[in-house]
């Protein structure tokens, strides 16, 4: 039996086509033909309906619309964010949100055309798909088709994975069934950018393997991208599509935006909800999640939202205070930004940092306008100069903070002469200021921090100790370098010794506590990790010896603490194990996350145990 009749084609090697005509009689349906006055162009058609692809957009009539699977960070609906599965952007043609009625609006009006610049920019990057259908029982009207067809497909259209995956068979087949009419014929048209796709597929092959991109694979990306006329817009697009969908980062960022989209249909925000935020972003940072992730998100909900606004922080004054004293007072009155401001300043942006506070961004803005207004208007030139002052330190803050976080938070982070020199200098600047005012800003607030890791306090106290080395002229910068290049590869090894173990003894060993089973045991392990090439040589005897102390403790947590403290809600006990045990509290934090939902037991009920979220 004859279910659909296809046709493949490109267009100017640029945009390759699917048009699919399925339902009824489709095998013996005429349903296209090309402009022989313009063969560039390639018509498919049904009664009242058109849909037309040219060398450089398409045109359209009549009935149905567009689909694609959302992409990160496009403008979407809060409406549609909320929903976790709601995953795919719909436009059907002629049809527009009344804001006012909180309704949509349809139109006879559906004609017209997009270019394919146009189509891969509003809609997804690699692959949009197009629709029309024909039925003989619809109404004349054509707004009244568009209603019906939403009424029959929205949702569907709205949450299939299928589109995302690109199956075009269960997307027809879940057209056909909801509109569920035996002479039904459908018009599916998938578009693909094949440069687009070229990129994403390179750049997702290189991201997925290991959560970084190495400098000579970062300039294969580029060369593809020149070949291909890419610009830096659609490469970032691209890039963070692709991270998001890594299933490590899907599972933090939404999360975050879970958080966010309960928040801002409330209006409000409280103290456990920014808690578990905040600690969303610095897990980010462990997990090599580009903080434009979290940016995104945070640009999109806080359109149009109004959260309860709680008086305003001492240290927010502080900063409005000093920049409104600098640009909004009277011109008459001299007014300087001298050392003890900027050191509040700098303070104010910490804490506004850590506590995810953008008015701190808000009012640098308000300044920076009302220094540009001033100078316009005849100011002295002397005041650019003084919120220049301002910019250089925050920027040099900025710039800090980011490697910092980094070097405590990430593993394989690249670590480069460039970046130690410019840490360094960044330092004299600061403790110019102040002395010990960068380990004040940078380090001690970190080194406090129960998600440092082991590997992190010892990179993080290493750089350290090698600048003061450094400023003294005890040790050169390369021999501060291997330094951390040596705790980078010793923390590489025990990562992967600690998931080749794990899953060994998950698989084959019940047991591992006896000499003679941990003996076999690092010898398999040792000659599976040199068959992989992921070692050179034998392993550390005491590195092994500390993998299986940290799984044993794991073990324990998870089989004898945990129900403990979930049914005695005893946070002290949980802290206790944690501060004393030397675990990864981001690994912990997993196995928790996986024990509650193999036990069906209520997420808020985790967060309620871990400290500082309740």
């Amino acid at each position: 039996m004859y279910k659909d009749i296809r046709l493949h084609g490109t267009l100017d090697n640029r945009v390759e086509y699917y048009a699919v005509a399925a339902g009824i009689d489709a095998h013996k349906r005429y349903f296209f033909n090309v402009d022989h006055s313009n063969e560039t162009e390639i018509r498919f058609f049904s009664a009242s309906n058109e849909f037309i692809i040219g060398q450089n957009g398409i045109r359209h009539r009549g009935n149905g619309g567009s689909f694609c699977e959302y992409m990160f960070g496009v403008d979407q609906p809060l409406t549609d964010m909320a929903k976790g599965d709601v995953i795919n952007r719909l436009v059907m043609y002629g049809t527009h949100y009344d804001q006012k009625a909180g309704a949509l609006r349809f139109s006879d009006r559906t004609d017209g055309s997009l270019t394919f610049d146009k189509i891969f920019f509003d809609g997804k990057a690699v692959t949009n798909y197009f629709f029309f259908i024909h039925l003989n029982k619809l109404s004349p009207q054509v707004k009244e088709q568009q209603e019906f067809i939403l009424r029959r497909l929205g949702k569907s259209l709205k949450r299939s994975i299928a589109i995302g995956t690109g199956d075009d068979n269960s997307i027809i087949n879940d057209i056909m069934g909801n509109i569920g009419a035996p002479d039904l014929q459908l018009f599916l048209f998938k578009l693909i950018n094949t440069r687009h796709e070229e990129y994403r597929n390179a750049f997702q092959s290189l991201y997925f393997r290991n959560k970084r991109i190495a400098d000579d694979e970062f300039a294969q990306l580029t060369e593809i991208a020149a070949k291909n006329d890419i610009d830096r817009y659609q490469q970032e697009r691209i890039r963070i599509d692709v991270m998001y969908k890594h299933h490590d980062n899907r599972r933090i960022v939404d999360e975050y935006r879970n958080i966010l989209c309960s928040c801002n249909i409330r209006g409000e925000i409280n103290r456990l909800e920014n808690a578990r935020l905040t600690r969303l972003k610095t897990l980010s940072v462990r997990n090599k999640i580009p903080g434009a992730l979290f940016y995104t998100l945070d640009e999109l909900l806080r359109k149009d939202r109004k959260l309860v606004e709680l008086e305003e922080s001492d240290y927010i004054s502080e900063t409005r205070q000093i920049l409104e004293g600098l640009f909004f007072g009277e011109r008459q009155i001299e007014s300087k930004v001298d050392r003890d401001d900027m050191l509040k300043l700098l303070h104010a942006k910490k804490r506004a940092t850590e506590h995810r506070n953008h008015s701190f961004e808000e009012i640098l803005l308000d300044a920076s306008k009302a220094c540009d207004e001033n100078i316009r208007d005849g100011a002295d030139i002397s005041l650019l100069e003084e919120f220049s002052y301002i910019i250089t330190y925050l920027d040099r803050y900025d710039t800090t903070s980011q490697v910092i976080n980094q070097l405590a938070f990430m593993e394989n982070i690249r670590f480069s002469d460039d970046m130690l020199r410019s840490i360094l200098g960044n330092k004299k600047e600061f403790d110019s200021l102040r002395p010990d005012l960068f380990n004040e800003l940078f380090i001690d607030g970190i080194l406090d921090n129960k998600y440092l890791g082991n590997y992190g306090r010892r990179k993080l106290m290493t750089l350290v100790k090698g600048m003061e080395d450094l400023e003294s002229g005890m040790i050169r910068s390369e021999e501060v370098l291997e330094q951390l290049k040596a705790i980078d590869r010793e923390e590489q090894l025990f990562l992967v010794l600690l998931s080749h173990v794990r899953e060994r003894i998950r698989n084959f060993y019940s047991k591992f506590s006896t000499k003679a089973d941990q003996i076999a045991l690092k010898k398999e392990v040792t000659e599976e990790l040199l068959a992989k090439k992921l070692i050179k040589g034998e392993i550390n005897g005491e590195l092994f010896s500390e993998t299986i102390l940290t799984i044993q403790k794991e073990a324990i947590y998870l089989h004898n603490l945990l129900p403990q403290i979930i049914v005695e809600r005893d946070i002290a006990l949980r802290e206790d194990f944690l501060d004393n045990s030397g675990l990864d509290r981001f690994y912990v934090e997993e196995l928790e996350l996986e024990y509650f939902e193999l036990n069906n037991l209520p997420l808020e009920e985790l967060y309620q145990i871990r400290k500082g979220l309740n």
